[in-house]
């Protein structure tokens, strides 16, 4: 007897790295192995030294194919087994281990687009929906399109045991959200890849694109994010350490936006609930801010932050990282720990 296990990996496409994936059929009871693969194909290698390798690094059931067969999200290796260099989630897991007593938490709200026909799902041939208003949130044919696909997407994602925690349609037509976590620094950025791949081959099966593009439609509309939420254990505890992670920030603003992903300032322009990606700015309840503390949090005194300014196609990795980097160092050197 045999199951299929689907090695999935980040390519080295830029600016926007991609997903690609290949399946390896193994005897019932074997462990995913390493592998490898033409790394002259995904921008990672040259023709004349091709061979990269694939080491698995999470593990969960393939909730397309069923049974027992298994989604490989995988580390791209050297041929020497060291790191790639763009295997970024090896520069975040030693900083994750070395703040994990703060026991950072991660909420990330994917934003995303679906496209059909080179242009948004809803939107009509050589024209445009009526304003952003009624979208959000909606309800009914007229005012959501998609809502097979992203349903379909939320079972998959809870079959495959991934720390989703809800979904809505988002401001565009044709533009939905979902939320992974809370989870650690390493965990929500393996589940947010694997949900990617998700809704990617969900989608492919309706002859639909999935983008995560931060400005799909040019014009009056809004962009795509992924807002990122954030807390440690002393920030869920009180207030002071929630205004060291604010100021922390601030002083680390331009590192932080270049990784934030690419085509940053077509979002953060200050209009359509975005801060301009030149100036930083937090404030309570304020959606227009760089980090927003939800109202509830200035009134317990106690929580997390709401970090507004990462793209929808970051590479949660390197968020995750420059975060805890950031935030984590300053709870530390003022004794907020």
């Amino acid at each position: 007897m045999t199951y299929k296990a689907e090695y999935i990996w980040i390519d080295g496409t830029e600016p926007t790295a991609k997903l690609r994936s290949k399946t390896k059929v193994l005897a019932d009871g074997a462990e995913p192995p390493i592998w490898g693969f033409d790394g002259s194909s995904t921008n990672q290698a040259t023709g004349d030294a091709s061979d990269c390798v694939l080491k698995p690094a999470f593990i969960c059931p393939d909730p397309i194919r069923g049974g027992a067969d298994v989604l490989v999200l995988c580390e791209v290796l050297l041929t020497d087994m060291t790191p790639h260099p763009t295997n970024t989630r090896a520069m975040l897991t030693p900083l994750a281990e070395q703040y994990a007593e703060q026991d950072s938490w991660f909420g990330i709200e994917q934003e995303y687009t679906l496209f059909k026909d080179g242009r948004p799902y809803g939107f009509p041939v050589g024209g445009f929906p009526g304003p952003q208003g009624p979208y959000y949130c909606g309800i009914g044919a007229d005012e959501v399109v998609g809502r097979d696909i992203v349903e379909k997407h939320l079972d998959a994602c809870i079959a495959a045991g991934l720390k989703i925690s809800g979904i809505n349609a988002e401001v565009m037509p044709g533009q939905w959200e979902f939320q992974i976590g809370p989870a650690g620094p390493v965990e929500v950025a393996d589940h947010l890849w694997i949900a990617r791949y998700l809704l990617y081959r969900i989608a492919e099966d309706f002859g639909v694109a999935a983008t995560l593009d931060p400005k799909p439609a040019k014009g009056d509309w809004n962009g795509a994010g992924a807002h990122t939420n954030f807390s440690t254990k002393a920030m869920r505890e009180g207030y002071d350490p929630i205004i060291t992670a604010c100021e922390a920030l601030s002083e680390r603003a331009m590192e932080h936006i270049k990784g934030y992903g690419y085509g940053i300032e077509q979002r953060l322009t200050g209009h359509h609930e975005t801060a301009p990606w030149s100036e930083f700015s937090y404030g309570v309840s304020n959606r227009g801010a760089s980090v927003r503390i939800p109202w509830q949090v200035a009134l317990e005194k106690k929580g997390y932050i709401e970090d507004r300014r990462p793209n929808a196609n970051i590479d949660p990795y390197v968020v995750t990282r420059l975060i805890v980097g950031t935030v984590c160092s300053a709870l530390e050197k003022a004794g907020q720990v």
